[in-house]
């Protein structure tokens, strides 16, 4: 490969990496915010134990996941420095948002969340989980709304050979964001509720002693699930009214995951919705169904990852569409060796933080609800009747 198809190849990888922790946090978040609100409510110790359960995992998935952001950061210096010269101005800002979203205000909340246990007031410790979710989504509305410049470049002139930002509310309602983000969002709430429905399969085929919290947690994945692929297929479907002409035609590389993404995800919306949700109430105990759950659970990973592969490949040649091409964005200089180079380390690294992050995750599903960190107040430290749950 020449060194513009190892700088694709790279940022492809790397993407495509980072988006699996990023699509599991969008689901989960949701999910043990509805958790959390229904143990506020009801003061039901299972509900609790949910909570710091799914909790648990997503904290796993989230610590892990945003040190794989970092390096998306990096390749922007490293391979793209011609898409910052040219469209920095108007590409930069919602980057900077989302940056300032994540790192700050998303990490904040979910440090009270998870350090508040016992010592915040319940109402004021359950705000804090549901601005996690809100900030969750306000970080990657910034993502797509960067993501959906470079689809369709609204809002913006060409003034002294570099774009210009004129209309801020052209680029915050682009034809290319207003079906893509709930599209996303609703793909991350599919996600996320299909491993709890996964582990919940996976647990109840082992006949667990914790029968009533995976039958909850079943009975939780599945309806949300049917929601999540409910809301992507029907969104996913208003996107082509706005996709450019000639996108997806005579290119392959976007054709393919585009029909594979769109054949796959409308038989799991009629398996999800005609299927395992008509029987949601028996499922915890129709075992044969179980191994089948357990299957599913990667399914809505592998189409996230063939969505944003016919979304960006779909794009070529250009960066911007119709405004900078791929080639022109590449940052002068590279050689083979530097983008081969940073390509297996980026991979590496990613690649090792997803074997971790996977295999911590399935080690908390195999233990079950005890003995779980998150939540737990030493013996030694009084708590506040004021201030406890």
């Amino acid at each position: 490969m020449d060194v513009l198809e190892l700088a694709r190849t790279q940022f492809a990888v790397t993407g495509s990496l980072h988006f699996l922790f990023v699509v599991l946090t969008l689901g989960l978040a949701p999910l043990v915010a509805i958790m959390n609100t229904r143990w506020a409510l009801s003061r039901k110790p299972v509900h609790g134990a949910m909570t710091r359960f799914w909790g648990q995992v997503y904290v796993v998935n989230y610590a892990l996941g945003i040190v794989t952001g970092l390096v998306m950061e990096f390749q922007f210096g490293l391979s793209w420095s011609g898409l910052s010269h040219y469209a920095g101005d108007v590409f930069g800002a919602p980057l900077a948002m989302e940056t300032l979203v994540a790192f700050f205000l998303e990490s904040t909340f979910l440090g009270l969340w998870i350090f508040g246990w016992g010592r915040l007031p319940r109402w004021l410790h359950l705000a804090c989980i549901w601005l996690v979710t809100l900030t969750a989504y306000a970080s990657a509305f910034s993502i797509m709304v960067a993501n959906s410049f470079l689809q369709n470049p609204a809002g913006s002139v060409a003034r002294g050979g570099r774009l210009e930002l004129v209309d801020v509310g052209a680029l915050l309602t682009n034809k290319a964001l207003i079906f893509s983000f709930p599209h996303v969002i609703g793909a991350g709430l599919f996600t996320g509720a299909m491993v709890l429905v996964g582990a919940s399969a996976y647990q109840l085929r082992r006949r667990t002693e914790h029968v009533e919290f995976f039958t909850r947690s079943l009975r939780t994945g599945v309806v949300a699930a049917a929601l999540g692929i409910f809301l992507t297929i029907g969104f996913g479907y208003a996107q082509f009214a706005g996709v450019q002409e000639g996108k997806f035609d005579g290119n392959p590389g976007a054709a393919i995951p585009l029909g594979f993404m769109i054949e796959f995800g409308q038989l799991l919306a009629l398996v999800m919705l005609f299927v395992l949700l008509p029987m949601v109430g028996v499922l915890h105990r129709w075992r044969w169904t179980h191994p089948l759950l357990m299957l599913m659970t990667p399914l809505p990973f592998i189409l996230a990852i063939m969505g944003w592969l016919a979304r960006e490949v779909g794009r070529q040649p250009w960066m911007i569409w119709g405004k900078l091409t791929v080639a022109d964005a590449m940052s002068p200089g590279l050689t083979q060796g530097m983008i081969t180079g940073s390509l297996v380390g980026f991979a590496g690294v990613l690649g090792l933080l997803a074997v971790v992050d996977y295999v911590l995750i399935a080690r908390i599903i195999r233990r079950g609800p005890r003995d779980l960190d998150l939540g737990a107040v030493p013996a030694t430290e009084s708590r506040s009747p004021a201030l406890s749950y």
